[in-house]
Order: C-alpha cells, then sequence, then structure tokens
C-alpha cells in the first residue's frame, strides 16, 4: 500500500477542516447547543426522568449521534464530489493510487473528523447537564464504528451525485429525520405499539440505542442488536464500494 499517497489525501482533506472550521466545529456545537437548551430546559421540566436518566443526559447520546451522522455523510460525500466538481478528479485517476488507497484517505478523513466533533460535542454537554459513561469502550466503540460506517456511506452518495443538491437531499431528507425518529428525544417504549413497530424498521434507532446503552445501561434493544444491525450496515457500504470501484461506476463527472 502507498502510504505516502493516503497520507497525502488525508492531510488535504483535514486541512479543509482548518480552512472552514466555523462551518465544520464551531456551527454543528453551537446547533447541538441550542437542542440543549430548547429540550432539556422546555421538556426537561415537564419530563424529568426515562428509564431513570435525567431527560437532559438522557437525549445526550442521540444529539451526538444526530451530529456524527450528518457530519460524516457530509465530509466524505463534499471530499470526494468536489474533485469531480472541479475536473480534479482525472489526477486522482491517472495517478498510481489504488481504489482502497483512495478510499482510506477519503473516508478516513471524514470519520476522524467527524469523530473528533462528537468528543467536543461530548465534552460541551458537561456544561449543560451532569453526564456519566458506564461503558467508555463500548461508546468509543459504537462512536468510530459509526463514523467509518456513515462515511462509507457519504463517500457512495458522493460518487452518485452528480450536483449539489443531490449531496445534500439524503442528509436532510433521509438522515435527519430518521435520527428524529429513532428515539433521540424519548424512549420508544413511550410510544404507541403500531409506532413501535414501525421504529423497528428504522436503522438508526439500533445505533442510538446501543450508543445510549454505553452511558447508561438503558436501551430500547439488546447491545447485540445494535452491533448485529450496524455491521449489517457496514458490511452493504463495503460492497457498494467494491462494486463501485470495479465497474467504474460515474467515478468521473
Amino acid at each position: 500500500m502507498n502510504r505516502y499517497a493516503v497520507a497525502a489525501i488525508y492531510k488535504f482533506e483535514m486541512a479543509r477542516t482548518k480552512r472552514t472550521i466555523f462551518q465544520s466545529i464551531i456551527s454543528p456545537v453551537i446547533s447541538t447547543s441550542l437542542y440543549f437548551v430548547v429540550f432539556g430546559s422546555a421538556i426537561g421540566s415537564r419530563i424529568t426522568e426515562i428509564d431513570g436518566v435525567s431527560y437532559g443526559a438522557f437525549i445526550v447520546p442521540g444529539l451526538i449521534m444526530l451530529s456524527l451522522l450528518t457530519q460524516s455523510i457530509s465530509n466524505a460525500s463534499f471530499g470526494i464530489y468536489f474533485p469531480k466538481f472541479t475536473g480534479t478528479i482525472y489526477e486522482l485517476l491517472s495517478a498510481p493510487v489504488s481504489s482502497f488507497e483512495v478510499l482510506l484517505g477519503y473516508v478516513g478523513a471524514a470519520a476522524t473528523k467527524s469523530i473528533l466533533l462528537a468528543l467536543i460535542i461530548l465534552a460541551t454537554a458537561h456544561f449543560f447537564v451532569p453526564l456519566e459513561i458506564a461503558h467508555p469502550f463500548w461508546m468509543l466503540f459504537f462512536l468510530v464504528m459509526t463514523a467509518i460506517t456513515f462515511s462509507l456511506f457519504g463517500f457512495i452518495i458522493g460518487i452518485w451525485a452528480d450536483n449539489f443538491e443531490k449531496l445534500q437531499v439524503i442528509p436532510l431528507i433521509v438522515i435527519t429525520p430518521l435520527v428524529f425518529l429513532g428515539g433521540t428525544f424519548y424512549s420508544v417504549s413511550m410510544l404507541p405499539p403500531f409506532w413501535q413497530t414501525v421504529t423497528q424498521f428504522n436503522p438508526v434507532f439500533y445505533l442510538i440505542s446501543g450508543f445510549r446503552w454505553s452511558f447508561y445501561e438503558v436501551a430500547d434493544v439488546s447491545l447485540l442488536t445494535s452491533f448485529c444491525v450496524m455491521s449489517g450496515f457496514l458490511a452493504f457500504c463495503l460492497l457498494a464500494v467494491t462494486w463501485i470501484f470495479k465497474s467504474g461506476y460515474q467515478i468521473k463527472q
């Protein structure tokens, strides 16, 4: 493996974060802080606890997941789409760099940026609510695996998209609603039976449930179920990326 090529792509993508630090870091942190203020104060005054956890602390894992998913997809999709848009993708395709090395550079940088953002939001949450992490290993495991999986998904979107509208449609129209309806602000057990059944088909629900368990040992489904769903989606993304590179599907714009 050409580690210099991977490092070059990785460093370039990480440097872009420094150039757009307000959009990449400050803006998501401010947005998440507003969720803490609005939901934690307004709704928290009416719903004091869920499953023995204060409402403000209960929503922290879901809000971290909201930022982690959207930023992982956004970072990876824009990273690979922009060279297509500017035409510099041809330089990458003609360079002695394998598909795996390209994938490793872009996805690695996107996942790193998302994880750093998630940790900053986690630190920010301490200013609003008291937090405790029952299982730090599982918390980091879900954090890293989710970032890698959805960075892969974002990479696929970036290759599929042929304009900026398509680049934003899935994160805004699909991912964000799935996070909000996946138990970010409530326990699924609070829903009527019909909507509990509907929620079972939301893959993000399992990620939030497993991630919340790592904090408070409170979950709507078992840890094994969450792990299996996440592993299944990761396998799907890997298969999709493999097919894209083998077939050469729309890599060039």
